[in-house]
């Protein structure tokens, strides 16, 4: 079949890949079409670096895992799926008897089948064949452009969770980027009565002002920590949570925290960053991390149907499959104001 291939650092393909005679249609497998499929931070690293840490790109790999389509063909056994029925997918399979999974956190198993990750074939493709315990149906007031942003909205959810969010709770965001403002969402919808999220780029700090009761702070011109706390009478906010995966803006993550505060680190970080162990400790911070989510699409689903969350504002640009390569190249770029782009398979 015909996919978006990385075939190396900086070199992208649409080309036939004999990938779908491998996948063979387990009984409790479900085979769907695409539909939508988000271009991730990940993906555009994976393209530029070809690697993200332990995980790296040896031979020609299929980019994408945020994605959603309709189910063609079912498993015998598949008891909540039918032929019709529009999906999205959650994009890492565990394995089901390793000790993670049986302790209920089947993100962090280290046997774990993520798409896009190296060497697991991401879904940018026509089709793909995929566990029914990881696709979920959609309700009819959920799009498939809605459905392809729940697999970075779950990052947001399971970041707020983390963060144990209390109704009234002020919350500071760190980036702006498509993680930061589906966190930011998150955490309004969990609780928080008002936000600071900051960044470097203008449009995508305006957007975010526009989601709700959130200060944008552009940290080129103004101090994250000195905004909060003229906006706290001094005290600091409740909750930070860092997902720009900047050093510089992860070093400084205790200063606009509350005593007794929480923090959540999302952003990746490439290398090693300071931590200041001491900032920490006079403010007896609780500190988490985040990897990936787990138990939260079900909640995504719901809070987009209801309208607690709408991501669509965050949706910025749509490609054709045909287009994929210059999608790739132009998210690559960064350009200024762009949040979520997307690619729509072909009928």
């Amino acid at each position: 079949m015909k996919a978006l291939v990385l075939e190396e650092k900086h070199k992208l393909s649409l080309r036939d890949f004999p990938i779908e005679t491998a996948e063979t249609l387990g009984a409790r497998d479900v085979r769907i079409r695409m539909h939508t499929v988000g271009i991730c931070g990940s993906d555009v690293h994976y393209y530029t670096h070809g690697a993200i840490g332990p995980f790296v790109v040896r031979e020609p790999m299929i980019l994408g895992h945020e994605a959603s389509g309709t189910v063609i063909e079912v498993g015998p056994d598949v008891r909540t799926l039918k032929v019709g029925d529009r999906v999205c997918m959650e994009p890492g399979i565990p394995d089901p008897d390793s000790r993670a999974t049986r302790l209920g956190i089947y993100n962090v198993d280290p046997a774990v089948r993520f798409w896009a990750t190296p060497p697991v074939h991401g879904i940018l493709r026509p089709t793909v064949v995929h566990p029914e315990l990881f696709t979920f149906k959609l309700p009819d007031k959920v799009s498939f452009a809605e459905a392809a942003m729940v697999e970075p909205l779950a990052v947001g959810v399971h970041g707020a969770t983390k963060a144990a969010i209390r109704p009234g709770d002020v919350g500071v965001v760190i980036g702006a980027g498509p993680i930061g403002l589906v966190t930011a969402l998150s955490l309004l919808a969990a609780g928080c009565s008002r936000l600071y999220i900051s960044d470097v780029d203008e449009a995508k700090l305006a957007l975010a002002a526009s989601l709700g009761p959130i200060t944008p702070v552009n940290v080129r011109s103004q101090d994250l920590a000195e905004t909060v706390r003229k906006g706290t009478d001094g005290w600091g906010a409740d909750v930070v949570i860092e997902c720009s995966g900047n050093p510089r803006g992860a070093s400084g993550i205790f200063e606009p925290l509350c005593p007794g505060g929480r923090v959540v680190f999302i952003g990746g970080q490439s290398e090693p960053i300071p931590y200041d162990v001491g900032a920490a400790m006079v403010r007896e911070a609780r500190v988490e991390h985040v990897f990936r989510y787990a138990h939260v699409f079900p909640r995504c689903i719901e809070m987009l149907s209801s309208g607690a969350i709408d991501v669509k504002p965050l949706i910025t640009r749509t490609f054709g499959f045909d287009e994929s390569v210059e999608a790739f190249e132009l998210a690559a770029s960064a350009p200024a104001g762009e949040v979520k782009m997307q690619i729509e398979m072909p009928a």
